[in-house]
């Protein structure tokens, strides 16, 4: 006989997130792109905004950089994260606060849209402790990149 897996209760909440996200999708197929993006920038902007102070404000630059360098993607949530989304709805990037699944560090990181293939090893995944303009400026760069 095999053991079940037991999930953590954040992993538990990760999977009732994008279940209720996929609910959200399929009312949205009615909606105009203006109105989808207009929830999605308020349904992420409300995630950010009940982040701890620290994931908060990494949150918040991390938002403004992505608006800023791919202001085409469109934000939603993924799984409860703050996200952005091609113009087929694929997730391109997305921020995993710390708070999230109780770690000591963020993550801000790329998805199987994003178009980052180089050769045969690249990186989708970046640590991120502070966004300084420097960090924000190479991030800028590689979503740029992978939502092109």
């Amino acid at each position: 006989m095999s053991e079940t897996k037991n999930f953590t209760a954040e992993e538990r909440e990760a999977m009732k997130a994008a279940a209720a996200e996929k609910k959200t999708a399929r009312s949205r197929a009615k909606k105009t792109p203006e109105e989808i993006r207009a929830e999605g920038e308020a349904e992420v902007l409300a995630k950010i905004a009940g982040f701890p102070d620290d994931d908060r404000m990494l949150g918040e630059r991390l938002y403004a950089m992505v608006a800023e360098a791919a202001g085409h993607l469109v934000p939603k949530t993924y799984y409860g994260m703050p996200a952005w989304a091609n113009a087929a709805g694929k997730v391109v990037c997305f921020f995993k606060p710390k708070s999230k699944f109780k770690v000591r560090y963020s993550t801000f990181e790329f998805d199987t849209a994003a178009n980052l293939d180089e050769g045969t090893l690249w990186p989708t995944a970046y640590a991120i402790t502070d966004a300084t303009d420097a960090d924000l400026a190479f991030l800028a760069d590689r979503v740029k990149r992978a939502a092109s």
